[in-house]
C-alpha cells in the first residue's frame, strides 16, 4: 500500500503570514493524522518561511505515524535531523531563495557528500530518501551512495499530465523500475494532486509513498481537510 505523507508547509505560511499561532500547526498534524494520513512531512528552510525549527520540535512530540523532515542538508539542517531523529529524512537540493523544490540531485557529482551525509544519518538509523529526477544515472548513484531510498521528482510528469499522459509517466515507469532493480525504496512527490495522483499509483505499482503539500491544502480549503485526505488515500487505492 502507498502511504500518503501530509506536507503542511503551507499552514505555516498561513500562520505566519498574521504572527501568532493560527491556525496551530501541531493541532492541523493531528488531525491530518486522525483523518487517516500515514505521515507528516516539514521542510524547514533557513529562512523559516513557513515551517520554523521550533515548529519540528514541537511536532517530533506529538506525532505518532512516519515523520519525514526534507531540506538541504546543511549542517543546520544535518544538526535538527540528527536531534530530532525522525523517521525518514529526504535530501533536497533547493537554494536557500527557492519558492518550492525544482530539481533533483545530480548524484554524480555530489556523489562523495551525500555518501558522507547518508553515512551520518544511518548513524542514528534514520532512514534516507535523495530527491531526484528520472534520469537512470542519478538513481545509479544515490544507490551507491547508500540512500534507503529515492524520491522521484514529478513536476514534470504534473506539468506534462494533462497534455498526453501515457508520454508523462513513461520515464516514471523506466525511473521505478530500475529503482526496485538497485534495491531502493520508492517515493514520490511534487504537484501531484486529485486528477493525477490515480494515474500515477496505477502505472506506478511498487510506489512506497507520495508527499502532497500543496494542492493537499489548497483542495482543503473548498473540500474540508478531513474529506480531502480520504479523497487522496482513495487515489492511493
Amino acid at each position: 500500500m502507498t502511504k500518503l505523507s501530509v506536507n503542511i508547509n503551507k499552514i505555516a505560511t498561513l500562520r505566519n503570514a498574521r504572527g501568532g499561532n493560527v491556525p496551530d500547526i501541531c493541532k492541523v498534524a493531528m488531525d491530518c493524522e486522525r483523518f487517516g494520513a500515514d505521515g507528516i512531512t516539514v521542510h524547514p528552510r533557513p529562512d523559516e518561511r513557513h515551517i520554523r525549527y521550533r515548529d519540528v520540535y514541537e511536532l517530533r512530540r506529538l506525532i505518532t505515524t512516519e515523520f519525514n523532515i526534507e531540506g538541504n542538508p546543511v549542517s543546520e539542517f544535518i544538526r535538527l535531523v540528527k536531534d530530532i531523529k525522525p523517521h525518514q529524512v529526504t535530501l533536497v537540493p533547493d537554494a536557500h531563495n527557492a519558492i518550492t523544490s525544482d530539481a533533483g540531485w545530480d548524484t554524480k557529482t555530489h556523489f562523495e557528500f551525500l555518501k558522507n551525509v547518508i553515512e551520518n544519518f544511518h548513524k542514528d538509523n534514520i532512514r534516507v530518501s535523495i530527491f531526484v529526477d528520472t534520469e537512470l544515472q542519478n538513481i545509479e548513484f544515490a544507490a551507491k551512495a547508500g540512500t534507503d531510498r529515492v524520491e522521484l521528482y514529478t513536476e514534470p510528469y504534473a506539468a506534462n499530465y494533462l497534455n498526453n499522459r501515457e508520454k508523462a509517466i513513461s520515464p516514471y515507469i523506466e525511473a521505478a523500475r530500475f529503482a526496485r532493480e538497485l534495491g531502493l525504496g520508492l517515493n514520490a512527490g511534487h504537484d501531484l494532486n486529485l486528477d493525477n495522483l490515480a494515474y500515477l499509483k496505477q502505472n506506478i505499482f511498487c510506489l512506497d509513498e507520495v508527499s502532497i503539500g500543496h494542492a493537499l491544502i489548497a483542495d482543503a480549503i473548498y473540500l474540508g481537510l478531513e474529506n480531502t485526505i480520504k479523497l487522496y488515500k482513495k487515489q492511493l487505492l
